[in-house]
């Protein structure tokens, strides 16, 4: 079987920054195992597969290892996809989806916008591992889909942060963001999860469902501008606005081209 695969840097205005995701476009569903296998094979942070379903598209998101609940940057270039390659003429994107219910993606100039759940953040104990770290964190937090989030100093210890990569698959959580007050944007994040098969995830949508939140009611603002300082680098445009949060951002299409599979059984939607 011949499918189409586009490749897409999210959160970013320019290539070899922001997060790359692939989209492949799908007719009909394939075996979980192959959709599995082609995000593997692609060894990208995250691989999307969608399928339209009436005037909405069905949408599944695959790290390397695992299926995800959600997923920011595979959804905006999802959005792209659609937009730029495949023709989408109207002005929103209803993605369905399986664990977050109807996802939509709008267009605000050259930016595309995600409409996401908000997730609140728990403040929790002091974790002993991490209490005589070399960077130890001055605040805990746990929130959505076993996310453990940690507040340092400033920008700057955030940027230099080197962890240990098996120090971090001992913590019982499967994404650690680290964060703090931005110097030249209002906060400022990474993201770690070797447990589902990222070291570093350069650009993260879905942890922005629980940081927007957070840091409006500490900064005193619903409007934010975000970066994540990972080293490929990302910028996000957010707001708080109720229980939801808006999720803003550039795309830049990295490649386009074929990929061929044995998709064996295609299964119902």
């Amino acid at each position: 079987m011949k499918l189409d695969i586009y490749q897409v840097d999210a959160f970013t205005s320019v290539p070899f920054k922001g997060n790359p995701a692939a989209v492949v476009p799908l007719d009909s569903w394939l075996d979980d195992e192959v959709l599995l296998n082609i995000a593997a094979e692609n060894n990208l942070a995250e691989t999307a597969f969608f399928v339209k379903d009436g005037d909405a598209f069905e949408l599944r998101w695959f790290t390397p290892t695992v299926e995800m609940p959600l997923c920011g940057h595979a959804t905006l270039a999802s959005a792209y996809v659609l937009f730029e390659e495949l023709g989408f003429e109207g002005e929103t994107i209803r993605f369905k989806t399986r664990k977050r219910g109807d996802l939509n993606v709008s267009r605000d100039g050259d930016r595309f916008v995600l409409d996401f759940p908000a997730y609140p953040m728990i403040e929790i104990e002091p974790i002993e591992m991490l209490v005589n770290a070399e960077v130890p964190p001055l605040k805990y937090w746990e929130s959505q889909d076993n996310m453990l989030f940690l507040l340092v100093k400033d920008q700057k210890t955030v940027e230099t942060l080197e962890p240990d990569m098996s120090d971090v698959l001992k913590l019982p959580y499967d994404e650690v963001i680290v964060m703090a007050k931005g110097d030249d944007c209002d906060f400022a994040s990474r993201m770690f999860a070797p447990k589902i098969g990222i070291p570093e995830d350069p650009v993260t949508g879905a942890i922005h469902c629980s940081l927007i939140p957070h840091w409006a009611g500490e900064l005193g603002k619903n409007e934010l501008f975000a970066r994540q300082v990972s080293p490929r680098g990302g910028e996000l445009y957010c707001e708080l606005v109720g229980d939801r949060v808006r999720i803003g951002g550039n795309a830049v299409l990295y490649l386009k081209g074929e990929i061929y599979v044995d998709a064996g059984k295609s299964i119902a939607a």
